[in-house]
């Protein structure tokens, strides 16, 4: 599905903003804070939006290395504070430009433990692992970031801890702090909330833990342990894709790779409705919800023959269905690779993407995505964990995004797994052409977040056992 469609409200805003040469200024030195004389990194800030209210707060950022040694920009968080318009008023994060690629960069909201008069929340800025590092003495460059209520309301950021009005150039900012490998490294929070607390990640919720897990380990798409194991082949017509392309079971095929059991979905066309030919696999009952969903899934930015260049949709997720246009218990957290763009881009980009819900007529989306705008092809770990805070994506070990709680499933989902067409413009040729996407397996563990290495533990256990398939998971 497409990640995004600006409102045009949104699309205004995004426009107003305008890139800027900007200078520094210093402030006094800190005394009494984390961001004391030797700390490895500072903090600058200032604002494009300084009045007392605004339709949306705009800390604009940079990080630099005040150390001797280089850092590592994923293990770097930020935390900006502020006072919330009411305690039902949920917020938006956004970046409408950066330095380091604002596919590099996630924002994540927060209450805080012991709230103040002008801070009971705050705004966690990440980085992913493709931001790379900082050498000493470097910064990342402008991050021109902005928040704003999910109502679009004019917020109130005249109370806010870490707001400063005046602050219309960048200088050193310590009511902003920063973390590096999780200790506090510069700026002073609000009395009583030391950063380190609040972002430990969450306790498990008692139960849980049963299972999902399938090898793939089948003959052919007919091969009757399939349905019995709860998966559908789809055969039958419908979106997403081409309109009037048909889903092909037979386009699903195993074989061995590696000493693993591999399930392999062919998507083919001629460049004709009538000619293509997608492929998805689905879990028959919606019963997954909070906890862990994992596959290790091999994607493509080539055809196996023919001629390249199909808008191609490449994914693994998690959904259930849509009950009435812009229903709100609709759910579904995607990953969604496009090997040759599409949806207006113009080469290849992943998507990870956090639904609330939609109308699909007229277009109207309400989610929250992380993109990264680079080639992802071959074997990737793909993890997806959710529990009564956030939604975190990882690739290959590393955080890819984590999305707000406003996004948090209402109802059970099925695991899904396709590959489709978004329409035949990206290759015109009539020439047949194929293009594959392989999965490995597919782990869910109800209730239950799992790290990366949690996850391979429990792959390499089955593995091990001989185990090929387990559903422990209850109905829902």
């Amino acid at each position: 599905m497409k990640p995004h469609t600006p409102s045009r409200r949104w699309r205004a805003a995004a426009a107003a903003v305008v890139a800027m040469a900007t200078g520094t200024a210093g402030l006094a030195a800190l005394s009494g804070t984390a961001g004391a004389a030797g700390a490895p990194l500072s903090v600058q800030y200032r604002t494009s939006a300084t009045g007392a209210t605004a339709d949306q707060s705009e800390p604009w950022l940079k990080v630099k290395n005040t150390g001797t040694a280089s850092v590592q920009l994923s293990g770097v968080k930020i935390r900006y504070y502020f006072k919330s318009d009411s305690s039902s008023t949920s917020y938006r994060f956004a970046c409408s430009w950066a330095v380091k690629g604002c596919a590099n960069i996630t924002g994540t909201f927060g209450t805080l433990a012991n709230p103040t008069a002008t801070a009971d929340r705050y705004l966690d800025i990440a980085f992913t692992s493709g931001a790379g590092s900082l050498a000493p003495g470097a910064d990342t460059g402008d991050m021109q970031l902005r928040f704003y209520r999910a109502d679009w309301q004019t917020l109130n950021q005249a109370d806010d801890y870490s707001f400063n009005g005046a602050q219309t150039s960048y200088a050193e900012w310590p009511k902003i702090t920063a973390q590096l490998s999780g200790s506090t490294v510069w700026g002073t929070p609000p009395a009583g909330d030391d950063p380190t607390g609040p972002t430990d990640p969450p306790t498990d919720p008692p139960g849980g833990g049963q299972s999902l897990f399938d090898d793939f380990n089948y003959t052919t798409s007919s091969d009757p342990r399939i349905s019995a194991n709860g998966w559908n082949v789809r055969s039958n017509s419908g979106g997403p894709g081409v309109p009037g392309a048909a889903w092909a079971p037979e386009n699903v095929t195993f074989s061995s790779t590696a000493g693993n059991s591999v399930m392999n979905l062919r998507t083919s066309t001629s460049g004709t409705a009538e000619s293509t030919k997608q492929t998805e696999v689905a879990t028959k009952a919606m019963k997954f919800k909070n906890g862990t969903y994992a596959a290790r899934v091999k994607f493509s930015d080539a055809p196996v023959s023919g001629p390249d260049g199909d808008h191609l949709v490449q994914t693994f997720f998690t959904i259930n269905d849509l009950t009435a246009p812009m229903a709100d218990d609709y759910a579904e957290y995607d990953f969604e690779y496009l090997p040759n763009g599409g949806w207006g881009e113009p080469s290849n980009i992943l998507y990870t993407t956090s639904w609330e819900t939609y109308n699909p007529d007229p277009w109207q989306a309400v989610n929250q995505h992380t993109e990264a705008r680079q080639s992802y092809a071959g074997w990737h770990d793909l993890l997806l964990t959710i529990d009564n805070s956030s939604i975190k994506y990882y690739i290959d070990g590393q955080l890819f995004g984590t999305h707000d709680a406003a996004y948090l499933p209402e109802r059970p989902m099925s695991i899904n797994i396709n590959q489709w067409l978004i329409d035949l413009a990206g290759q015109t040729a009539t020439t047949p052409r194929a293009y594959d996407e392989q999965v490995d397996y597919v782990l869910h563990v109800k209730d239950q977040v799992l790290t990366p290495a949690q996850v391979s533990a429990k792959v390499s256990a089955y593995r091990t056992a001989g185990t090929t398939f387990e559903d422990a998971v209850p109905g829902s």
